[in-house]
């Protein structure tokens, strides 16, 4: 009996492998049928500015994980936008200024957290427009910034809470890097640049002595008036110690910038853009201690569950410790496999009971027949009838002999084919 056991078991085992092997499988296909895309576009924004300058970085960051970051130049925040919110512009993530959107009008985004500021800039080679006097810049030629970028947008509403007739400007439409060479050559006399003070053009502007950076005397009052800007002060000096440029502290303000995603982008795919943008955003800046980006702020969207679980945990468990391509294999297969498991494991807690009933039916079905024969025979037939009889008694014992099941049972089937015996020797 015990080899029978042992025999039983065995069987048990290659069932259960066997069940096992298949969920793997069946976590495999799911895995490849969810898998993550390893091809991204990013709207960044003009050139020379904090946009396109991170959007190189967050791209050489992406792709030692094997993921193709594509970098579409646009106008700026306003154009980026405008194409995260076209699902047929393929653009999956963007750079957004704050308060340029809010969760009812682009309902299909989510936003990641603030990565970094951006400032207000005002350059200007003209003295008179040096003291922030927006009259000043009454027939001078003045860069407000191309069509879709967030200068354009933040200029046109100073100029309106100014009452300011822009008419009466010359103005023009230039990226951030154009509008610095235009300025140095004199071709502008002022030139409206919003961007982070990290930026290559802004340091080079603020060193330059014949660049005079302007102030915004009333920062607070645009604050008030528009509460996700935040008033900010240019140290004296900061931008040339020696030749202490600015000569004295400059107001102005600022807006933070997030990282927004299609609501759809996969959650491993966030959780790397995430960790990306500790990388690049991490370190002091000119108005922001170290650490204080990315930040869980949720600016006009609300934050992704990625991005909500990312600041609650940090970087993924499987991601901390295996490449990226395989940490998201690995965390799609538990993801197919172990609901999988969580269903097989009551059938596999039953199955032997279930094979023990099949098995018992099978044989307690040749019983039943055999009992009817024994009751035919009781009847007490003639010659005919009983060699009718032993014709269908051999054909059971035939059955019988053909089973082939567990040695679990051969002591019932023995118990059977001597109780056919047994009928066979009244007959």
């Amino acid at each position: 009996m015990s080899g029978e056991a042992s025999s039983s078991t065995r069987m048990y085992r290659v069932v259960t492998a066997a069940l096992v092997v298949a969920a793997l499988l069946a976590g495999t296909l799911l895995a490849l049928r969810a898998g993550v895309r390893d091809t991204l576009v990013m709207a960044t924004g003009p050139a020379g500015s904090a946009y396109a300058q991170y959007g190189e970085q967050y791209r050489r960051l992406l792709a030692r994980n094997g993921i193709e970051l594509q970098l579409r130049p646009t106008g700026g925040t306003v154009e980026n936008l405008r194409l995260l919110n076209d699902p047929t512009a393929g653009v999956d993530v963007a750079f957004l200024s704050a308060g340029t959107t809010t969760a009812e009008q682009s309902p299909e985004l989510r936003t990641l957290g603030a990565v970094f500021l951006e400032e207000l800039w005002l350059f200007t080679r003209d003295l008179d427009v040096s003291s922030g006097d927006l009259s000043a810049l009454r027939g001078r030629r003045v860069s407000i910034g191309p069509e879709g970028s967030v200068t354009r947008a933040m200029v046109q509403t100073i100029f309106r809470l100014n009452k300011f007739d822009s008419s009466t400007a010359d103005l023009v439409g230039l990226a951030p890097q154009l509008a610095a060479e235009r300025l140095r050559s004199g071709q502008l006399d002022a030139a409206f640049i919003v961007t982070s003070a990290d930026s290559p053009v802004v340091r080079a502007l603020l060193a330059d002595p014949a660049i005079d950076l302007a102030g915004f005397r009333r920062a607070k009052a645009y604050v008030a008036l528009y509460p996700f800007l935040t008033a900010l002060t240019v140290p004296e000096g900061i931008g040339d110690l020696a030749a202490n440029r600015p000569p004295t502290d400059i107001q102005t303000v600022g807006t933070a910038v997030s990282l927004a995603v299609r609501a759809d982008m996969h959650s491993a795919l966030q959780a790397l853009l995430l960790k990306a943008a500790t990388q690049i955003h991490a370190g002091a800046g000119m108005f922001n201690a170290a650490g204080r980006f990315p930040a869980e702020q949720a600016i006009d969207l609300p934050l992704s569950n990625a991005a909500l679980q990312y600041y609650k945990s940090g970087v993924p468990f499987l991601q901390k410790y295996l490449p990226f391509g395989v940490a998201v294999l690995v965390g799609q297969l538990l993801l197919g496999v172990v609901p999988v498991i969580g269903v097989l494991y009551p059938l596999l807690r039953l199955a032997p009971g279930v094979y023990d009933w099949a098995m018992r039916q099978r044989i307690f079905r040749l019983y039943g027949e055999l009992k009817l024969l024994e009751h035919e025979l009781e009847a007490d037939p003639g010659a005919e009838r009983k060699a009718a009889l032993r014709t269908r008694l051999d054909a059971l014992e035939r059955r019988v002999e053909r089973m082939r099941i567990s040695n679990a049972y051969a002591q019932v089937i023995y118990t059977l084919r001597l109780h056919i015996n047994l009928v066979r020797s009244r007959l």
